[in-house]
């Protein structure tokens, strides 16, 4: 299972997904989680809470992950959340350990 990581050092989920301007991309499996590339992206967030939706570039984003089954980041706003998962994607959000991820064994009874 591919999943996509929004993290700033590589060890951590602690980027806002509308902010990344990087994804990293694993490869997770039983045996656990081998990183396959780091895409980069233009970041379709302002940067402000209440900023309008940009359809494009979210569409352009969303395009790019279009072969992961997860994204995990540490924020997420609902419009962007519920368009994700309209395409087949489960968001997980909050911080945690990169390599927690591909030991945490409950993502894959839910897959």
């Amino acid at each position: 299972m591919l999943v996509a990581i929004a993290s700033t050092d590589g060890e951590t989920v602690n980027e806002h997904f509308g902010r990344a301007d990087r994804f990293l991309i694993y490869d997770i499996s039983e045996q656990g989680g081998t990183l396959l590339s780091i895409r980069q992206v233009t970041p379709w967030s302002v940067g402000e809470a209440d900023h309008e939706f940009a359809e494009e570039r979210f569409a352009a984003l969303a395009d790019s992950l279009a072969d992961c089954s997860r994204i995990y980041c540490s924020h997420i706003g609902a419009r962007p959340r519920r368009e994700l998962e309209q395409r087949g994607i489960t968001v997980v959000t909050g911080s945690r350990r990169i390599s927690d991820i591909a030991v945490d064994r409950d993502w894959m009874q839910s897959s």
